[in-house]
């Protein structure tokens, strides 16, 4: 209106009309595109932090107990053992060398009877638990730990179904040592990713994790 009382020019403020309309469909397709990338990029943000949720709580309730427990099984676990005591100083080269020299490790487990019972128990009481997660199907969109979590649920069911894990074939016993071997280098590789999200994340999270970290011979909860 103001145009047209200034300049009296009808036919301009007609081409422009046509103009603006025009490019309106475009211009609220490219409004509709930059809220649903920005909707989706929130909604993927939100997966990621339930499922690394996910991951620590299965840290907190299995996983380090469990990579505690099957690294004591490891004969060659010292030639590791003191580049996987993580520090609060790591910088992402540190983290980055340190899966570099996990991926030329020669994994092995030693299994003996004593071992394999105490092994059971642990996972027989988490049994529960373990199941749940595999039920997450959340977890279909992390492959490395939905890996490490059927490896973990199988290598349960192999020891809770024997009643009995005494006096066990040779081949029987070679059999459990490749499941155990299996979740404890999928373990391990998780377990070094999990520290570093903690340490880029969560600090306070990231300090109890180095305080109970199982391969640090002098870890304790208690700070001092």
């Amino acid at each position: 209106m103001l145009h047209y009382a200034v300049f009296r020019d009808t036919r301009n403020i007609f081409i422009n009309l046509l103009s603006d309309l025009a490019f309106l469909p475009i211009q609220v397709l490219f409004v509709t595109l930059i809220v649903s990338e920005l909707l989706t990029q929130r909604e993927r943000r939100a997966r990621v932090e339930k499922l690394n949720m996910t991951i620590g709580a299965f840290f907190s309730e299995v996983g380090t107990a469990l990579l505690a427990c099957l690294s004591d099984l490891d004969p060659k676990l010292d030639q590791i053992r003191k580049a996987l005591v993580v520090a609060g100083d790591w910088s992402p080269q540190d983290f980055d060398a340190v899966s570099l020299k996990l991926k030329s490790y020669d994994y092995a487990v030693d299994i003996h009877e004593a071992e394999l019972g105490d092994l059971k128990l642990l996972l027989a009481g988490r049994r529960g638990f373990l199941l749940q997660l595999v039920q997450n199907p959340n977890l279909l969109e992390h492959e490395s730990f939905t890996e490490l979590l059927r490896a973990v649920f199988h290598l349960t069911e192999e020891l809770v179904i024997r009643e009995e894990l005494a006096d066990l074939p040779l081949t029987d016993y070679r059999h459990i040592s490749g499941d155990v071997s299996r979740a404890y280098v999928l373990l391990v590789h998780q377990w070094l990713g999990y520290m570093r999200h903690l340490r880029d994340e969560y600090p306070y999270l990231f300090s109890l994790a180095m305080r109970t970290n199982p391969f640090d011979r002098e870890a304790s909860p208690v700070v001092t």
